[in-house]
């Protein structure tokens, strides 16, 4: 063989090696990334037919998708180990699709939220819980990372993540995870049977809301309002015309006007309908919140205390 015969040969081998090992790589870090998220996903038994997958958030308490417990006792989860614990529903959230379980005596390992938000293109792991057999898990990317989405109930979920990985049965409630393991969100199919998952900030908060109270906190203002476009050289392109102020409401409380054009809450732009919604987050229940409008062609700041819907 010649010396011209042998370098694309020996190249060729070089680089069948080189991927090899890359594939190899690739795969064991996405098998620890599925058996170290394991550790914290359960079986969850609240239907008829098979079960649905949760995740412990805390030690004692698991975070799963509503929609799949249809009873709100005679509740029970199956741990990583095999062992089968009764457990209670502490609250849950259609608008989320999330609900909390709490079991007396378990002991899990709290399962750790990725550093960041999602990313589309970003490689991801659905893995879920749906019998006693051990994890599954399929692959896919993020696909689309968007919110508020207006639901089927007629509620608004703010933020959602949404993947082509395949939900098979019984993963509702497990989690989406990166390849550290980390959870990046909470899978559903409560929401048209489409895989959206709900990004781990919104499903933590949640689950702290409900663990507290029972139920979510909603921000609620007391108006009815519609998009309106602004006059050019505005600087943004539409807010809201306030049509309706409910008597002693916060809006009321804090002086907005029927006729006020709303177009930011502490800073934020509100274009529409969706964007004040998403803004009167749990967290600014109970707070003064600015609240930019134009009255009468004049910008201005009123100052109005959040209330709970």
């Amino acid at each position: 063989m010649s010396a011209a015969e042998v370098k694309p040969y020996t190249w060729f081998m070089t680089l069948s090696d080189t991927a090899g090992g890359l594939l190899a790589s690739v795969s064991d870090g996405l098998a620890t990334a599925v058996q170290r998220a394991g550790r914290s996903v359960v079986a969850v038994h609240g239907r008829r037919r098979f079960p649905a997958s949760g995740i412990a958030w805390r030690d004692d308490q698991v975070l799963t998708a509503s929609h799949v417990l249809e009873r709100d006792s005679d509740l029970s989860i199956t741990a990583a180990d095999g062992t089968q614990h009764a457990a209670r529903l502490v609250g849950r959230d259609p608008g989320s699709d999330l609900a909390v379980l709490k079991a007396a005596g378990l002991k899990l390992k709290p399962a750790n939220a990725a550093s960041g938000a999602a990313r589309v293109g970003q490689i991801i792991l659905a893995v879920g819980r749906p019998s006693s057999h051990g994890p599954m898990a399929s692959i896919g990317i993020v696909s689309f990372v968007g919110g508020p989405l207006r639901t089927g109930r007629g509620l608004t979920l703010e933020q959602y993540i949404r993947t082509d990985a395949t939900p098979y049965p019984g993963f509702s409630g497990g989690p989406l995870v990166v390849d550290s393991g980390t959870v990046l969100g909470i899978t559903t199919t409560g929401f048209g049977g489409a895989a959206l998952a709900i990004p781990h900030e919104l499903a933590w908060r949640v689950a702290k809301a409900l663990t507290e109270h029972g139920t979510p906190k909603r921000g609620y203002l007391g108006i009815t309002s519609q998009p309106v476009r602004m006059p050019a050289g505005s600087k943004q392109e539409s807010g809201l015309l306030v049509v309706h102020v409910e008597d002693a409401s916060p809006a009321a409380k804090g002086g907005l006007l029927l006729g006020d054009i709303l177009i930011a809450v502490d800073g934020q732009p509100a274009g529409d309908t969706d964007d004040l919604l998403r803004l009167l987050t749990g967290e600014r229940v109970g707070k003064a919140c600015k609240i930019e409008v134009i009255r009468g062609g004049k910008s201005l700041t009123v100052e109005v205390t959040i209330g709970q819907r």
